[in-house]
């Protein structure tokens, strides 16, 4: 235990004061919560950010990542013990996919610990509801995403814009963007954002930024994916060709079969690595209006989850499907801020580009961007890039960067 605490308080002297949207959003003195998201969204920090501010020095917390050595040999339930006979209050257990039979070790903490809260934290490829061990009625699940717009900006500017629930965007965005229009340039920080503001570790360098982030894709795609999906190893080229069609792609309707012979992937290989890919927080994949969610069901569109990602695989961009790629994506994580609901209904629509939450149509494009698509469709509204300020039913893009 001496030495997980010596590691702990070392990690804490670095951490970073600056907090996520989630950090607040979270009950921290529920008996178990679990925090998914991908590599490199800030898990780690957060949980000892939580530690820092209310624990300190104390020995009643206890930070430990489970991919550590130390695991091979000892069991983790065990070690749970342990630490709640020392007094432990707080167990916080980072990378916890890395543990063979995780779940199993959790619901046994929880049922013979009761006076011990565990905090987990793991990939974004965890499915929870698919294990054998019941987390379901244990633990509170919440997913971080990246950075939004809006964290973006207020970490760079020291600012303290608050979010713009999706109702008030559609029904006030002229004043809140004249409000936020008149304190900073938004669109050069829509544009460095979509280049490098999405994972929080662009504070520590930019320069760096786009081979940290390469680095993030090659540990989902060679070491998070086949220890959890169990793909094979002479797979991963193939997939990471996949990605780079997808990122050099403008927004379309995927042809299966011709994407499969390119990547020398069966069909029905394909649609289990597009969901295993979005499970991952690599891919964003959405379907036609009315189809719901259906597994190895062909999407509609095809986006890479955020345009770092895109920039960081090619030099390629098409303006369009940055543009769509962007509000999928800050809509679809605005829909999981509280636990226990799942991304917002995002639908590529029979007329207009999206159908959300079976309600708005939006069309998205470029400043000139007018109604034809859309014309006489209630509850319908231009999404315009280049713009920053919109009227009536004309919305600028970037303020979808405001919903979390």
């Amino acid at each position: 235990m001496e030495r997980f605490q010596q590691e702990q308080l070392r990690l804490i002297e670095s951490v970073s004061a600056k907090k996520r949207y989630l950090h607040d959003l979270i009950d921290w003195n529920e008996r178990c919560i679990g925090i998914l998201g991908a590599c490199g969204t800030g898990k780690t920090t957060m949980m000892l950010q939580h530690v820092r501010d209310r624990y300190g020095n104390s020995e009643k917390a206890l930070y430990v990542s489970v991919d550590s050595p130390y695991f091979l040999a000892h069991n983790l339930f065990e070690v749970a013990s342990e630490f709640h006979e020392l007094g432990g209050e707080l167990l916080l257990l980072d990378e916890i996919h890395k543990y063979p039979d995780w779940a199993s070790h959790i619901k046994s903490m929880y049922d013979s610990l009761p006076e011990l809260r565990i905090v987990f934290s793991g990939s974004s490829l965890l499915q929870i509801s698919k294990e054998k061990a019941d987390l379901s009625r244990r633990a509170i699940i919440f997913n971080l995403h990246g950075l939004s717009l809006r964290e973006y900006i207020n970490f760079v500017h020291e600012t303290d814009y608050p979010v713009h629930p999706l109702d008030a965007i559609l029904h006030n965005h002229r004043d809140i963007a004249e409000t936020i229009s008149k304190e900073i340039t938004i669109r050069k920080e829509l544009r460095d954002y979509l280049k490098y503001g999405y994972y929080p570790f662009f504070l520590e360098s930019s320069g760096t930024y786009p081979f940290r982030l390469r680095e993030v894709i090659n540990h989902i795609l060679e070491v998070d994916l086949p220890y959890i999906n169990r793909i094979e190893t002479r797979q991963l080229s193939k997939l990471k060709k996949l990605l780079y069609l997808l990122a050099t792609s403008v927004p379309f309707t995927p042809n299966i079969t011709k994407l499969a012979e390119a990547t020398e992937i069966s069909r029905a290989r394909l649609y289990e690595y597009l969901e295993n890919l979005q499970n991952a927080r690599l891919l964003n994949l959405v379907r036609s209006q009315g189809r719901g969610y259906e597994v190895l069901s062909k999407p509609e569109k095809i986006f890479l989850e955020n345009s770092n990602l895109m920039y960081a695989i090619t030099e390629n961009i098409n303006t369009g499907t940055l543009r769509e790629q962007f509000f999928v994506n800050q809509i679809r994580n605005a829909g999981t801020l509280h636990p226990g609901i799942l991304d917002t209904s995002v639908e590529v629509s029979t007329k207009g580009d999206f159908f959300v939450n079976n309600m708005y149509t939006f069309e998205i494009g470029g400043k000139s961007k007018g109604f034809r698509q859309i014309g006489g469709i209630e509850n319908s509204f231009v999404v315009a890039d280049d713009l920053e300020i919109g009227s009536r039913n004309t919305i600028p893009l970037w303020l979808f960067g405001f919903l979390y």
